[in-house]
């Protein structure tokens, strides 16, 4: 078994969430959140930062830690268990670029209801159940976009 570490986040901007579609060789396709691995010696909040930015060029800030999702996969060698932490994030425009290095096609900001029919899997559909509601909570209490939290 082999134990790998992702950070990614949630991110917002006016009320909506930036996602990415993923298109890999015909084989593998769907939307998902902005993720990536854990560079030696990095921060898992810098990584969030970082591969945020290299998948979608979008500029964000973190707002606050939402939680962690695990998951395993299969590569020919082993296994993998996979740790992702989530933060939920602020963005300060509808900037985004996909990475085609990372055969990332298409981004963009959606409504919560949109986002949430388009997310691929289960684990980042209750991420993002989780830092939406966070962002109400937030944007109820006039504390979103303050730097107050």
């Amino acid at each position: 078994m082999i134990e790998a570490t992702s950070c990614g986040g949630v991110v917002i901007f006016r009320g909506k969430i930036l996602v990415l579609f993923k298109s890999y060789k015909n084989k593998y396709e769907g939307w998902v959140l902005p993720k990536g691995t854990v560079e030696p010696g990095e921060e898992y909040p810098d990584t969030a930062i970082r591969e945020v930015h290299e998948e979608t060029g979008a500029r964000a800030t973190i707002v606050k830690y939402v939680g962690k999702s695990q998951y395993t996969f299969s590569i020919p060698e082993d296994t993998v268990s996979k740790d992702v932490h989530w933060y939920l994030m602020m963005s300060d425009s509808y900037y985004s670029k996909p990475q085609r290095e990372e055969f990332f096609v298409d981004s963009g900001y959606y409504k919560f209801h949109e986002a949430y029919h388009l997310l691929k899997f289960a684990n980042e559909k209750t991420i993002l159940e989780k830092a939406y509601s966070e962002y109400l909570d937030l944007k109820k209490r006039n504390l979103w976009g303050t730097g107050k939290i």
